[in-house]
């Protein structure tokens, strides 16, 4: 791995209009994320893009009238990820609320189904529904929708993956990636895609007149399921999704969200009333992703979709054990990857590609995620698809910035027709299956378009900061404003400072993580501070600069500024 780069983020405006309770440190910091002015800085509801901007929604919400007036049998068809989890509680509880009275939903089990609305899945509806709505999947599902529709169902696609040259021959599709679709925002998850189709037909019904007076459902109680999915999914966080976010989390610090994002909040230890976009990235989304990853995403929904209190803590406690083995599992195999790695590394591959017999398919995407982040590289880990299918790998891909690793896996396959048997994704994360015999040609070719497509400096790790905090700065009045002028996440990133500092004490936590009293050298102020698995049996340096955030540590309910260091670099 190279050595990280320190670089400041500019200011990309003058800041104007803040009046002299937001501190001047924030007002940086906006600025350097295009925010200038209070008003956006403003996550109103009402400032929300027109559903009725995005394309196919005037064919998906007819269809979705004549369903509800005919009384048809609607199947929501899911994802075993967050984001499909989230979407598939969307979908269901949204039209329910607007007057389906026969919906259910399947999610795909990855070891027999495999992804998306695949023919397996479909030969699986029983009865058969009339409607097939996918929520987070479908605009690769050619096969899957050609196979509905054989059997007399209707198809409504609506997803947000990007789309490959041909698409499924569904009734209606809703993706505001689509070529020509001129909806503003295209980093909308897929929970937001089905948001946004449950507004407009909302809006449609309304025009009808299908609500008395004071009767018109509230969508807007579905935005803690938006706000988890779309940061769970790690999509860039442009105004559009900042606005639903911030929604979603203001209903789940005032305890109004659904039964099991509670149970799951309370599971997971986080405090509700100060519950911030990490926490759902961090804490709740993993929790409803380890049930896609090992067991069976059903468990997920039907704790997102139950409003009994004592049935959504039971399902908060079984997420967290199955979480808790998924970390267990993802740790010896990142081990495992760090060391094929080492012993690789005279090959210094610029497309990683690692597989290992022992691995789990439902995990291989949390290996190379760590791995893109330790070797800044793009990294594919691969494992067998199933007992059932030996000869056949599933690969996961995470990409660095300048390396669009769905067009590469395109590009890849149009160059060797036949090696990828199917692929899809984004571009900083996708998903591929290939046959066994065919790894080693892959891995080469994989290699080849990294070489071909990446420049020296982009293989440079780079860490952005918001600059030197001044003298006195990092108070709790400081550490509360940035916790609250998020959200943060994905493409507007938390505030991060970097800093001279002495160590002034340390100490060891745990067996990985330290807790440190760091001396700003400028006035003589000393300031706790916390790395987390950074202990590798080395003291850190009597001086350093380091790169870190400005949190509260709310230890047994006391408030105080705390650094959590994210990188030191040599004084």
């Amino acid at each position: 791995m190279k050595t990280v780069t320190l670089r400041r983020r500019q200011a990309q405006g003058v800041p104007d209009g803040w009046d002299n309770s937001v501190h001047p440190v924030l007002q940086q910091v906006y600025a350097a994320r295009g925010v200038l002015s209070p008003a956006q800085a403003e996550y109103r509801l009402a400032r929300m893009l027109s559903p009725q901007q995005l394309g196919g929604v005037q064919d998906a919400v007819a269809l979705l009238i004549e369903a509800i007036r005919d009384d048809w049998r609607i199947v929501i068809a899911g994802d075993y990820d967050c984001d499909g989890a989230t979407g598939t509680a969307v979908a269901v509880r949204g039209l329910r609320m607007l007057g389906a009275r026969q919906v259910d939903y399947v999610v795909p089990n990855r070891f027999v189904h495999g992804y998306g609305l695949s023919p397996a899945l479909v030969e699986s509806l029983h009865p058969c529904p009339q409607l097939v709505v996918t929520v987070d999947n479908g605009v690769a599902s050619i096969a899957g929708v050609a196979a509905a529709r054989e059997r007399g169902m209707r198809v409504i696609v609506t997803d947000h993956h990007l789309p490959g040259e041909q698409l499924p021959a569904a009734d209606a599709m809703v993706n505001p990636n689509l070529v020509g679709d001129g909806f503003p925002s295209k980093a909308m998850a897929g929970v937001g895609v089905m948001f946004y189709l449950l507004l407009a037909l909302r809006a449609a019904l309304r025009a009808q007149g299908a609500f008395a007076a004071g009767s018109e459902p509230d969508l807007s109680t579905l935005l803690d399921l938006v706000a988890v999915g779309t940061v769970a999914d790690l999509v860039p966080l442009d105004y559009n999704n900042r606005v639903m976010v911030e929604a979603g989390l203001r209903r789940l610090r005032a305890g109004q969200g659904c039964a099991g994002l509670g149970a799951l909040v309370e599971s997971s230890q986080r405090s509700a009333s100060t519950l911030c976009a990490s926490d759902l990235g961090y804490a709740i989304g993993p929790r409803l992703n380890a049930a896609g990853r090992l067991e069976d995403m059903r468990i997920g929904v039907e704790c997102l979709l139950t409003d009994d209190a004592a049935q959504a803590r039971r399902y908060a406690d079984l997420l967290g054990s199955i979480n808790k083995e998924r970390r267990e599992l993802q740790d010896t195999m990142v081990a495992e990857a760090e060391v094929m790695v080492s012993r690789a590394a005279d090959i210094d591959a610029v497309g990683v590609a690692l597989f290992e017999p022992t691995w789990h398919a439902g995990v291989v995407g949390l290996v190379a995620s760590k791995l893109k982040e330790r070797l800044h590289r793009p990294v594919i880990a691969f494992a067998p698809a199933s007992e059932d299918a030996p000869d056949e790998l599933r690969g996961s891909a995470r990409s660095i910035s300048g390396f669009h690793i769905r067009d590469a896996l395109a590009m890849i396959d149009a160059h060797h027709p036949g090696l990828i048997i199917r692929f899809g994704g984004h571009a900083m994360a996708a998903g591929l299956s290939l046959r066994t015999t065919d790894y080693a040609r892959f891995a080469e070719a994989f290699d080849g378009i990294a070489r071909e497509w990446l420049h020296d400096d982009q293989l440079q790790a780079v860490q952005l900061t918001d600059g030197e905090l001044p003298p006195g700065a990092a108070t709790l009045e400081l550490a509360r404003q940035l916790r609250a002028a998020g959200p943060w996440g994905q493409a507007f990133p938390e505030p991060v400072f970097d800093n001279l500092f002495d160590c002034a004490s340390w100490r060891v936590m745990g067996e990985r993580h330290l807790r440190l009293s760091l001396r700003d050298p400028r006035d003589g102020s000393v300031h706790d501070a916390v790395m987390f698995n950074a202990y590798d049996g080395t003291p850190p340096p009597v001086q350093f600069r380091a790169v870190y955030e400005l949190v509260i540590n709310d230890w047994q309910g006391r408030e105080s500024p705390r650094l959590l260091l994210r990188h030191l670099a040599p004084a």
